[in-house]
């Protein structure tokens, strides 16, 4: 969906039934994030430091995340 430098922000087509988030990985590091307002669901292996940083591209990006994801899944 979209790469911000070693970051990739992602849904799985799964998670339709769920609120709207995202899943941010790097390497073999992952987490996910709840939109609206942006906060951290799970954290498996990113730093505290990492962890900020990654919250902030989740929440500048967080405009064209939730329309990506209705697009995808519809408005419902």
């Amino acid at each position: 969906m979209l790469q911000s430098g070693p970051y990739r922000l992602f849904f799985f087509s799964s998670d339709r039934g769920e609120p709207v988030h995202v899943h941010v990985a790097r390497d073999r590091k992952a987490a996910k994030f709840w939109l609206a307002p942006v906060r951290v669901e799970y954290n498996r292996g990113f730093t505290k430091v990492e962890l900020a940083k990654v919250t902030a591209l989740v929440r500048a990006n967080e405009a064209a995340i939730l329309k990506a994801w209705h697009e995808y899944f519809g408005r419902n």
